[in-house]
């Protein structure tokens, strides 16, 4: 069964955000849960793409302490099986300590393995999310009047949460930007 098809079944309808068209052409407007004046917006999505908002999924405190963060998530998560990438994203009104914001893509990753534990364990697939890349953004000043986009971490590959890719302003972003796939 294919990985979207799974994540389909898996993930709740309240936990996603549907993409738009605007020019006929794929986007995902983002907000973050706690300041709905904050947004971003990512054009050129590919057609399979699935947008969970991880805060939607509770926070594990019942169970962890939390002393060490293991009880943070990013806001969001963009999955797309046709560019094997899972793309995790954390908003900010302004901005906010960088442990915090690694600590917050560390949690959604976590999510995202748990999801993978799921599919292999209760859809008996052994390859469910496996040979995704996986890439970790931070967007800051997002209810600031729109400026210049401004990429002022971008290591080659942002592939840890601790080498997240910086973005303040986002005025026009793509997914294959943020993705590292190219233009």
């Amino acid at each position: 069964m294919p990985d979207m098809d799974i994540l389909s079944q898996m993930i709740k309808g309240t936990a996603l955000v549907q993409p738009e068209e605007e020019y006929g052409k794929p986007l995902v407007k983002l907000s973050e849960p706690q300041a709905p004046d904050s947004k971003a917006t990512i054009r050129n999505l590919p057609a399979d793409v699935m947008i969970i908002k991880v805060d939607a999924f509770r926070s594990p405190d019942d169970v962890f302490n939390g002393g060490n963060g293991e009880c943070k998530r990013a806001d969001y998560v963009i999955i797309s099986a046709e560019k094997k990438c899972i793309i995790y994203i954390e908003m900010k009104r302004t901005k906010d300590g960088w442990n915090q914001i690694v600590k917050q893509l560390l949690g959604s990753q976590c999510f995202v393995k748990y999801c993978q534990e799921i599919g292999k364990g209760f859809w008996n697939q052994n390859e469910f999310l496996n040979g995704y890349k996986s890439r970790f953004i931070s967007i800051g000043h997002t209810s600031i009047a729109k400026r210049k986009t401004r990429i002022t971490r971008n290591a080659e590959r942002h592939d840890t949460p601790d080498r997240a890719m910086k973005v303040d302003w986002p005025n026009y972003l793509q997914f294959n930007q943020l993705a590292g796939l190219g233009a």
